[in-house]
């Protein structure tokens, strides 16, 4: 297991004082490539008849990550009790570390990050058409199977996504419905953000747009949600505790499974009153576990071991990034000023290759690969929106790893070169 703090001293005293006191519209291929879900090909054909060394490099996402040796002694170890009686004694811990870190009251561990989502909806609109405020490329407005209507039955206009992950003031603000109770329109009760931005490759959203954000929600008697799934990325990008950032919000979930490398969970924080709510939703939503220290031990360990090592995946991301723009022939786009956590969005600059048939050769060991390579090497990866490619690091992929990655996108790359050679 890694055992880093944040960068910087104020996050390392933060971290030790913790511890101890514990926008474009989707692009125009088909849909299934769009999605980041589907591997658009990259798991087919995985090697030639007799591949003899396979390496794999996988990309996917940072959901991939495996629990290593300490992560699942913690799990074996764990004391547990009954959590839904309130009882678990690892549990109650781990929320109590969540909600120190994150400068909030009171935090409540959840199974996953989209139910996490929902029940902060819930608890935020508290009636049936309350309207919440969210960017059009939001993953809860894009990935979360519209839950809040379908679940909650709240009403959700959007405000068009800027590439950095925020939006206009202006638009948002004209968003907000006025003169309730007028039986014509929604209430507005809640305005979401997203930080870091998935779709936007990773970005890190600005602390004054945060606290923008928040005095226009507190001068119209709303409420910010943070989806910070990964935001303790964006806390090491900043160089800042994640209760710097979360100050500007009145609750936020952040997950445990993601870069932080635990197998299951996610942290919902906010105030005391906030959470107690939050408990009856989960209940209702079927996320009331019983024992669930065994997992809540593994979510202690990411908190309190895992954040400072995130910096390796950024610097990776980094890496990979500027070898495909050093890459020759130059047959990709990368903007470097985008590239901050641990998502990368890259695109062909060959208008007749497809991001389908790129994350098809990097998926699959080609013939002749192991002799030109001394190996063959398997880098998964997916086609995404607005006709790019996306990466993730996270704490199975080594520089080594990342080298790899690069050795197959400079064979691809060639071979690709090779071919339009001879289409001419």
């Amino acid at each position: 297991m890694y055992l880093r703090t944040f960068p910087g001293r104020v996050l390392h005293g933060f971290l030790r004082r913790g511890l101890a006191a514990s926008g474009k519209t989707p692009g125009t291929e088909d849909a299934a490539a769009r999605g980041y879900y589907n591997t658009g090909g990259a798991q087919q054909n995985p090697g030639p008849a007799g591949a003899a060394h396979v390496r794999l490099v996988d990309l996917r996402s940072d959901t991939v990550t495996k629990p290593g040796p300490a992560m699942r002694q913690a799990i074996a170890e764990a004391e547990v009790g009954d959590d839904v009686m309130g009882e678990d004694p690892t549990v109650n811990e781990l929320q109590k570390i969540a909600a120190d870190m994150f400068g909030m009251e009171a935090a409540l561990f959840v199974p996953t990050g989209t139910m996490s989502n929902l029940i902060a909806v819930m608890v935020h609109c508290r009636e049936r058409g309350d309207e919440m405020i969210v960017g059009d490329l939001s993953h809860l407005h894009v990935y979360e199977q519209g839950g809040s209507a379908q679940l909650a039955g709240v009403h959700a206009t959007t405000v068009p996504t800027l590439p950095d992950g925020t939006f206009h003031l202006d638009g948002l603000e004209s968003k907000i419905r006025h003169g309730y109770p007028d039986p014509h329109y929604p209430r507005s009760r809640l305005i979401c953000v997203e930080n870091t931005h998935n779709i936007q490759g990773g970005r890190v959203l600005p602390l004054a747009f945060l606290q923008e954000v928040r005095a226009l929600a507190e001068q119209y008697g709303l409420s910010v949600h943070m989806d910070g799934a990964r935001v303790m990325n964006a806390a090491v990008a900043q160089g800042v505790p994640p209760s710097t950032i979360l100050q500007h919000t009145h609750t936020v979930s952040v997950c445990l499974s993601k870069g932080l490398g635990a197998p299951v969970g996610t942290m919902l924080a906010g105030p005391r009153d906030f959470i107690s709510r939050a408990v009856r939703c989960r209940k209702a939503l079927g996320g009331g576990m019983r024992q669930a220290g065994v997992l809540a031990a593994a979510g202690k360990l990411s908190l309190q071991e895992m954040v400072g090592r995130l910096e390796e995946d950024h610097r990776n991301v980094k890496t990979f990034a500027q070898a495909l723009l050093d890459c020759q022939p130059a047959l990709f786009a990368v903007d470097m000023a985008a590239v901050e956590t641990n998502i990368l969005r890259f695109r062909l600059r060959d208008s007749t290759w497809s991001t389908r048939d790129f994350c098809a050769r990097m998926g699959e060991v080609g013939e002749g690969e192991e002799a030109a390579l001394g190996q063959g090497i398997r880098v998964l990866m997916y086609p995404h929106f607005g006709n790019s490619i996306r990466a993730v690091w996270h704490l199975g992929i080594s520089p080594e790893d990342t080298q790899l990655a690069i050795q197959k996108m400079r064979y691809v790359a060639s071979g690709r070169s090779k071919e339009n050679v001879r289409a001419q």
